[in-house]
């Protein structure tokens, strides 16, 4: 009933740039946070960035600089803006939300996007 939609990956030459984009569908009640996780192949899923609800912000090392993570909580999304993009950035990225779909209920963690794939190759 809600669901993550993700959209915004594509084949790009390092250095190059994209930008990611996540929107909550369904009826909720309120959002603590929103994140990107990402999957290479061969690799465990990572925590790529995290944004709660009171702007609270977390990144993998390797892409500080380089990544930002923002939200417009009138949609109900979360954005990725990735910049100097690397090969090493490859992978598969999956929104994450942590939400509350009813007041007085506790929240949920295990919604997810649908995964949208990056490749950063000449």
């Amino acid at each position: 009933q809600v669901h993550l939609v993700e959209s915004g990956g594509g084949l790009v030459q390092p250095g190059g740039s994209l930008r990611l984009s996540c929107a909550v569908s369904g009826s909720i009640f309120s959002i603590n946070a929103m994140g990107w996780y990402r999957q290479a192949p061969g690799k465990q899923r990572e925590l790529v960035a995290r944004i709660t609800n009171d702007d609270n912000t977390r990144y993998l090392d390797s892409v500080k600089g380089r990544f930002t993570i923002s939200r417009d909580d009138a949609k109900n999304t979360a954005y990725l803006q990735m910049n100097s993009l690397k090969p090493e950035d490859t992978a598969i990225y999956y929104c994450n939300a942590e939400l509350r779909v009813r007041e007085y209920r506790p929240v949920e963690y295990d919604y997810w996007g649908q995964g949208t794939q990056v490749t950063v190759s000449t």
